[in-house]
């Protein structure tokens, strides 16, 4: 099926940059819809930022005009690269992807999760 590795988390200190990497590999035919989600233990996930196989980004209001998201078709890898953090960005993050697998021979598609990883932003 589909397997995903994320990296990039870590604890930076309010204003600063990350840059977050999820590389999906597997038995991939095609890639659709790729994104990141964020939760506090005891919340729902909410979106983050997603894009789309025509690569048009979707972001929540909350990040606009500091998260970019951008992924690498080739490599089937998105990155959301975050900047001006804030405090309030502290939470686990978690790569979802959209994706057409081999199953046998025939093909699937199934929606992936992450492992979720740790983003802390210290005042």
């Amino acid at each position: 099926q589909v397997q995903l590795v994320e990296s990039g988390g870590g604890l930076v200190q309010a204003g600063g940059s990350l840059r977050l990497s999820c590389a999906a590999s597997g038995s991939i035919v095609s890639v659709n819809t790729m994104g990141w989600y964020r939760a506090s233990p005891g919340k729902q996930r909410e979106l983050v930022a997603r894009i789309f196989s025509g690569g048009s980004p979707n972001y929540a209001d909350s990040v606009k005009g500091r998260f970019t998201i951008s992924r690498d078709i080739a490599a089937n890898t998105v990155y959301l690269q975050m900047s001006s953090l804030k405090t309030e960005d502290t939470d686990v993050y978690y790569c979802n992807v959209d994706a057409i697998y081999y199953s046998g021979s025939r093909r699937a598609r199934g929606v992936y999760w992450g492992q979720g990883t740790q983003v802390t932003v210290s005042s």
